[in-house]
């Protein structure tokens, strides 16, 4: 059975080192999750290391812990950065958590033309910080020891700019003529990948991503969700990078 994770600083971590987990972190381990004396756990710092860890110690506030094992998770050569159409619901916050779960480095809001909902002000950042603890409770579920970057809202024309600068950028549309399965991803860098509200993306937003670099590609013969498109996509790079 996979050790439960929790998430912790974790400046300079060796084996044999004891460690307390307090906090809300601390506490959710030791009354919610109910860890004991003689259970074994995993501590990460949401950017790729990670400890074993025996649990020695158990109260209300947390657990005291001593470290087995020290692992380190490298970055991967192909960074994966995916850009969400903002979606009204909770199709959004959908789509971060599966993302995160298969393997996504960073995502972008976007604040498309064709979004119903509107991040501004208070919202917005009420909205993202919604999405910063989505992607992190996520990447806790599938034992990931490196929680996305979940960047600030982009409007179209600093996507533009995003994707100038990508190794690889690529759009998700029902009009594309290649599909993503026969693109041939770079061997390192970044890979930007475009996915369109529930309204799609306009044709006068794709000239634009288009005229930027990008290229139009298509999942196959349906149409999926805003919620699951770039979840099969994120996959799919993640498995080829």
């Amino acid at each position: 059975m996979t050790l439960p994770l929790f998430l912790a600083d974790l400046a300079d971590p060796a084996v044999g080192a004891v460690l307390r987990l307090a906090g809300d972190e601390g506490r959710h381990a030791a009354v919610v999750r109910r860890i004991r004396v003689g259970e074994e756990i995993l501590l990460a710092d949401g950017r790729g290391r990670g400890v074993r860890c025996l649990t020695t110690g158990s109260d209300k506030q947390g657990l005291d812990l001593e470290v087995l094992e020290v692992v380190e998770t490298p970055a991967p050569p192909v960074r994966i950065v995916a850009v969400q159409g903002l979606a009204k619901g909770d199709r959004s916050e959908l789509a971060v958590e599966m993302m995160t779960e298969v393997g996504v480095d960073e995502i972008r809001p976007w604040q498309a033309a064709r979004s119903i909902v509107k991040w501004q002000g208070d919202r917005g950042e009420k909205s993202r910080a919604k999405w910063q603890s989505t992607a992190r409770e996520a990447a806790k579920q599938s034992r990931r020891f490196r929680i996305p970057l979940v960047g600030d809202t982009l409007s179209t024309r600093a996507l533009v700019d995003l994707l100038g600068a990508a190794d690889l950028a690529l759009v998700l549309h029902e009009d594309g003529t290649e599909s993503l399965a026969a693109i041939e991803l770079p061997a390192s860098g970044t890979v930007a990948l475009v996915v369109g509200p529930e309204g799609g993306i306009g044709p006068e937003e794709l000239a634009l991503l288009v005229e930027a670099g990008a290229r139009v590609v298509t999942l196959g013969d349906g149409v999926l969700r805003t919620s699951t498109a770039g979840v099969v996509a994120v996959g799919h790079l993640r498995l080829r990078s």
